[in-house]
């Protein structure tokens, strides 16, 4: 334990998650139970009267998130998408506005351009690199300005606190989704941004084994009013699905070293290949973002994205020739996975401000042997 407090790992071990106080379990059990014993009418026992409202396996998730996050409220999900639903209909009522970052995740653009607009909500894509172009977006009614750092899937990076301080002067929250990054590497609430949002489906459950969604707030009331409309709208995450993002929690520090040092190999091995025209990685000095990252995130993390000098077709060439990467969608699990974004999962965005590249290819290196990463990759580009 440090001066400040504990430290991460032992937060993401500990926070949340005492010995059961029946059988002295140190993990915590799964409930899964749907309701609960009462006292007597309107007299509940330990709080719980029914799952969709509070699980014990789902608030020991939450508690732990809260703690990795810094943040005083954590709300489990049943999917990240379901909890950025969640937040933009609390924070947000027809007629608002919000900025996206203009290379925002595809599932984000989809909610926000294909279903909230039907709701009313406006919103305006921007450079979040650019404070300016971001001032210029703002406009009376903006509620949020909604952040990704780094952006999926061209690892962009926005400063975190420059921007919450545009946010706040326009009288806006600051959204940071910090999925690619996990809190380990990077905290935005302790930056100035007032709520975290994650895809738990990633680095956080780490095993590419469960579907979740989180939300962290170091505002006590507005987390009152997110967890208000989590119960009446019912995007919960079940018991299994919470002990297991949980059980990912414990591990997400050694994970994260790994994933790091192993796509630190691969950036090198991509930078120096002749069929690779770009490699985009904020650990790279050219990156346009790489003070900043190295500023607010303690590495620079398993997402890697380059982009080929045959095209289009080099691109999706690439995706079908490796083993040990597995192509498919997702990230931040323990094994590597390859894909090609605009046909996978940024297709949302074709014809889109969003468009992305079609050379692209994007990387989730995982944790296995750098050595055979390298030569998976190395035929793959043969």
């Amino acid at each position: 334990m440090g001066t400040d407090g504990p430290g991460f790992e032992t937060l993401a071990i500990h926070a949340g998650q005492e010995p059961d106080p029946l059988t002295g379990s140190v993990v915590v059990p799964i409930y899964a139970t749907s309701t609960y014993k009462q006292d007597g009418v309107g007299g509940l026992r330990s709080g719980y009267e029914y799952s969709r409202s509070a699980n014990p396996t789902r608030a020991a998730l939450e508690s732990a998130l809260a703690a990795a996050e810094h943040g005083v409220r954590g709300l489990a999900f049943a999917s990240g998408l379901a909890a950025e639903d969640c937040l933009l209909r609390t924070i947000c009522k027809p007629g608002d506005h919000v900025v996206i970052p203009d290379d925002a995740y595809g599932g984000t653009f989809r909610l926000i351009a294909r279903v909230l607009t039907q709701w009313g909500v406006e919103y305006t894509p921007a450079p979040l690199g650019d404070l300016g172009a971001v001032r210029a977006a703002l406009r009376p009614t903006t509620r949020a300005v909604w952040c990704e750092t780094p952006t999926n899937p061209l690892l962009g990076v926005a400063d975190i606190a420059a921007l919450a301080e545009v946010a706040h002067g326009a009288g806006a929250r600051l959204v940071v989704d910090n999925t690619f990054a996990s809190p380990y590497l990077q905290q935005p609430l302790a930056l100035g941004a007032d709520v975290v949002v994650h895809s738990t489906t990633k680095y956080l459950g780490g095993h590419s084994d469960v579907v979740g969604g989180a939300l962290v707030t170091s505002d006590a009331e507005l987390g009152d009013e997110l967890a208000f409309l989590q119960n009446a709208a019912g995007a919960v995450a079940g018991p299994f699905d919470a002990w297991l993002v949980l059980r990912g929690l414990k591990t997400l520090g050694v994970r994260m070293d790994r994933h790091c040092s192993n796509a630190q190999r691969v950036v090198e091995f991509l930078a120096d290949h002749p069929a690779v025209a770009q490699v985009l990685y904020p650990g790279l000095p050219e990156h346009p973002g790489h003070a900043v990252a190295a500023r607010q995130m303690r590495a620079f993390g398993g997402m890697v994205s380059f982009r080929l000098r045959g095209g289009e077709e080099a691109a999706v060439k690439t995706c079908g020739l490796t083993s040990v990467f597995t192509l498919g969608e997702s990230l931040g699990g323990v094994e590597s996975l390859i894909e090609h974004p605009a046909r996978m999962t940024h297709s949302s965005v074709a014809g889109s401000a969003l468009e992305v590249p079609a050379d692209l290819v994007r990387l989730s290196v995982g944790i296995e042997t750098v050595d055979d990463l390298l030569a998976d990759l190395s035929g793959a580009l043969a």
